[in-house]
């Protein structure tokens, strides 16, 4: 017990130098070359504003300044998409942006694996995190690699209860349903809300079909909305002509196909939804449907109502 309030004392300390060090340094050196306290600063921001850049990391990338640029955009700004000293600071600096999470008894006997099999994962109870590292990313918004960055001292991926965990503090605030309409843009793999005024209020990367022929276009609108559904397993979508035909009824939770959230369209088969693995945001991998990080598909849930209108151009 001693080593580990000794080892959390040296983690708060060290979350201190971290923050004190980047007021006290040029923004952005070297932004775009990996890890960046000032990238990681901005990303929290625009999380909190409902502009992402998919997981709050600290590495610069596509995602980060496309966030950027429509952040610029909506403050009437150009839209360069290149960081600033300047634009941080408006954004709110890099105080802040940490937070602190401690690891409890019951965080280590809630995680257990996730079978292979389609079966194996129907006669769960639930389909919940397979270890603390990639629960305290999800929560922080961020990805397990950056979660063992900012915990190097730590033992991935399961520290003992009592550890304190550095995250980025992208806060779950209770959103207004306030969109008016949603557009889903293929070429740019992205998300976006518009309230009854044409303004923009939310950005979400998203995931595509792998086959352009599963691509639709046109206008729709959203036909139901579930919080922490089920799926249902037809073998004939993943094996097409398989002689399998038996559906599966597969368990809610956050390693759930469709993760924490099933935003189901007026084209049948087609949904916006949360997704287990959020690094892999923004590829074209999917069925046909639009994935999103769970933490952004329960934003979006938060926004829309049925009957929104959808455009997917």
């Amino acid at each position: 017990m001693r080593k580990l309030f000794i080892l959390n004392a040296f983690i708060a300390l060290s979350m201190l130098c971290f923050v004190a060090s980047a007021q006290n340094s040029p923004a952005f050196v070297d932004y775009d070359e990996g890890f960046c306290y000032d990238t990681l600063a901005l990303q929290v921001h625009l999380d909190r504003a409902n502009i992402s850049c998919n997981c709050v990391d600290g590495v610069w990338g596509n995602k980060t300044a496309t966030a950027l640029m429509t952040w610029q955009m909506l403050n009437g700004m150009k839209p360069t998409g290149i960081p600033t000293g300047a634009v941080l600071e408006q954004l709110g600096g890099v105080s802040n942006v940490l937070t602190r999470y401690t690891i409890t008894e019951k965080d280590l006997k809630s995680i257990a694996p996730i079978p292979a099999t389609w079966e194996g994962k129907s006669k769960m109870k639930t389909l919940g995190y397979e270890s603390i590292q990639e629960m305290v990313a999800e929560r922080g918004h961020t990805s397990m690699k950056a979660v063992e960055r900012l915990n190097s001292d730590l033992t991935w991926p399961n520290p003992p209860a009592g550890s304190l965990v550095v995250l980025p503090a992208c806060e779950v605030v209770k959103l207004r349903r306030e969109a008016a309409s949603i557009r889903i843009a293929l070429g740019r793999r992205e998300v976006t809300v518009f309230n009854h005024n044409g303004k923009l209020i939310a950005l979400f990367p998203c995931s595509i079909a792998r086959s352009r022929s599963l691509r639709p276009t046109g206008e729709i609108y959203v036909k139901n909305v579930a919080p922490n559904p089920n799926y249902l397993y037809n073998p004939q979508l993943f094996k097409p002509g398989c002689p399998e035909t038996a559906k599966l009824s597969i368990p809610s939770g956050p390693n759930n196909p469709v993760g924490l959230a099933w935003i189901g369209l007026s084209l049948k088969g087609y949904g916006m939804h949360g997704t287990p693995v959020p690094e892999r945001i923004g590829e074209a991998a999917s069925h046909g449907c639009f994935r999103l990080a769970n933490w952004n598909a329960l934003k979006l849930i938060q926004l829309i109502e049925i009957g929104t209108p959808v455009v997917v151009e």
